[in-house]
C-alpha cells in the first residue's frame, strides 16, 4: 500500500539527508519526495510517498519523531482526507496541423501550453499521477520528446464546520 507522509522540519542544511537516511537504513524505497518552504521561511515541509506495510511506516514515523529538527510527522494516508498533486512538463513533437489537436487534448485534460516551437509544443499539468499518466498516454502517439514530473506534494483538507 502507498503511504503519504507530511513531515514539518526546521529549514536547515542536512535535515533532508537525515530524514531520507531513515528510510534507506531500513531498506525502504521512497516512491516520491518533495520539499519546499512553508508560509514560515524557517520551516519546510517534506512530502514522502512510500510503498510498504503499516508496521514499517509506523516504525519510520517513530524514528522521524526522534530527529531533533523534525517538528511534526503526519501520516496523511491514515487520516484519508488530504489533497495531493504533482507537476509535469511534457514536450511533444508536432507539426502545424497536429498543434491544434494537441492543444485540444491539453484543454480537455486541464493542461496549460507553456512553450510552442516549430516542431514541438510543451505542456504543463498540475494533477494527480493518474491524470498525468492519462495525458501522457494521449500524447504518446504524437511522440513525446521529453517529460519530467515532480514528486507529490500533499496537505490535509480543511475542516468544514456546520452552522448551528
Amino acid at each position: 500500500m502507498k503511504y503519504t507522509l507530511s513531515v514539518s522540519v526546521e529549514n536547515q542544511p542536512g535535515v533532508l539527508s537525515k530524514v531520507s537516511g531513515l528510510f534507506s537504513r531500513r531498506g525502504f524505497n521512497i516512491d516520491s519526495l518533495a520539499v519546499g518552504e512553508t508560509e514560515d521561511p524557517a520551516i519546510s515541509c517534506i512530502t514522502i510517498v512510500v510503498d510498504g506495510d503499516e508496521h514499517i511506516v509506523e516504525q519510520v514515523e517513530k524514528q522521524l519523531n526522534k530527529v531533533i529538527q523534525v517538528i511534526k510527522v503526519r501520516n496523511l494516508t491514515e487520516h484519508g482526507n488530504f489533497l495531493s498533486c504533482e507537476l509535469a512538463l511534457i514536450k511533444v513533437s508536432c507539426n502545424h496541423k497536429q498543434r491544434t489537436e494537441i492543444m485540444q487534448i491539453a484543454g480537455a485534460m486541464r493542461a496549460k501550453v507553456v512553450d510552442v516551437a516549430t516542431n514541438s509544443i510543451t505542456l504543463q499539468i498540475a494533477a494527480d499521477s493518474e491524470r498525468i499518466e492519462a495525458l501522457t498516454n494521449l500524447l504518446r502517439p504524437y511522440g513525446i520528446k521529453e517529460s519530467i514530473c515532480t514528486g507529490t506534494i500533499a496537505m490535509e483538507r480543511g475542516v468544514i464546520k456546520a452552522k448551528k
